[in-house]
């Protein structure tokens, strides 16, 4: 355990920023902690906190090391938790990474509420599309939308999404509804991405995959962004069910090509492989699964061995 306390001292010294600081925390001396500090280095043969009169800073092998020990005081933490507390109010952080658009149109509800039910947890959630590292970076759980199932985490799938062609009526007051994947070639096509060219696939009712390439008229990576522009008249484009609910019930936005269907999408809660699910992240689990099984209709998953 000597070890495990020396790189519980390391990572509090980095998310403390200072040796001071850290050891007020800890409540020691900050003589104590420069010396287990220089130990440490010692004992890994490297330098890993850059420190002079004035200057500050961790050293490229510093901060694999905080990545990789701030994960494993957290799994100790989490032992701790799960068998000496099983009878108390969970507890600890919980980092999660949420796509933007569907966090803050289909989840917030859930997440203030897990909150409010788990007062003791410190929820951390980034609403960010980019693909995080599992593995290296600080966070538990990522909630991902994909068309395949992710290879390099454990997935447990929440449920799908569907996705369908809009335009306004205004839009369509103007140009004529396409009546088939061809037609769309005359039409601004708004695009969910950033490629200069991209491909829409699509799927007859007779099961043949036809795909559609084209150089879209706007791009953006907010779905929210698209929904507006489409609302206003500005083109076509491919959304998800979770974001245009409140723009169909209020006739702002017109299906099209209803005999073609879009494939659906997955939605994944990802944790690293290395990772053991803790009691928090059971209950976040248990919690999100059920929100996107109530609020999408779709079937219950069999969760993925962790």
């Amino acid at each position: 355990m000597g070890q495990i306390e020396d790189l519980r001292l390391f990572v509090q010294v980095v998310a403390s920023g200072s040796i001071s600081k850290a050891a007020g925390e800890l409540g020691i001396a900050k003589s104590a902690v420069s010396r287990r500090l220089s130990l440490l280095e010692d004992r890994y043969g490297t330098r890993l906190v850059d420190r002079s009169p004035g200057h500050w800073d961790l050293t490229e092998p510093g901060r694999e090391l905080f990545q990789r020990a701030s994960r494993v005081v957290s799994d100790v933490d989490d032992i701790e938790d799960d068998f000496l507390s099983s009878g108390t109010a969970p507890s600890g952080p919980l980092s999660i990474s949420i796509p933007r658009d569907f966090g803050h149109g289909f989840l917030n509800v859930a997440l203030i509420d897990f909150q409010a039910r788990h007062p003791d947890i410190q929820l951390t959630v980034d609403f960010d599309d980019r693909l995080v590292d599992l593995a290296r970076e600080n966070y538990d759980f990522a909630i991902r939308i994909t068309e395949t199932r992710p290879e390099d985490a454990i997935a447990l799938k929440l449920g799908t999404v569907e996705h369908c062609l809009f335009a306004s009526p205004d839009y369509l007051r103007q140009h004529p509804a396409p009546q088939s994947i061809e037609d769309l070639q005359q039409h601004r096509l708004l695009h969910f991405g950033w490629a200069r060219r991209t491909v829409w696939e699509f799927q007859t009712q007779k099961g043949k995959r036809q795909q559609l390439e084209f150089q879209p008229a706007l791009n953006s990576n907010s779905g929210a962004f698209l929904l507006d522009a489409t609302i206003q008249g500005h083109g076509i484009s491919r959304l998800p069910d979770f974001i245009v609910t409140g723009a169909l019930t209020a006739g702002q936005l017109v299906p099209l090509l209803p005999d073609i269907a879009v494939p659906a999408w997955g939605i994944y809660l990802l944790h690293a492989r290395e990772h053991r699910l803790n009691r928090r992240m059971r209950l976040f689990a248990e919690k999100i699964r059920a929100a996107c099984l109530s609020g999408l209709g779709n079937e219950p998953q069999v969760p993925a061995p962790d």
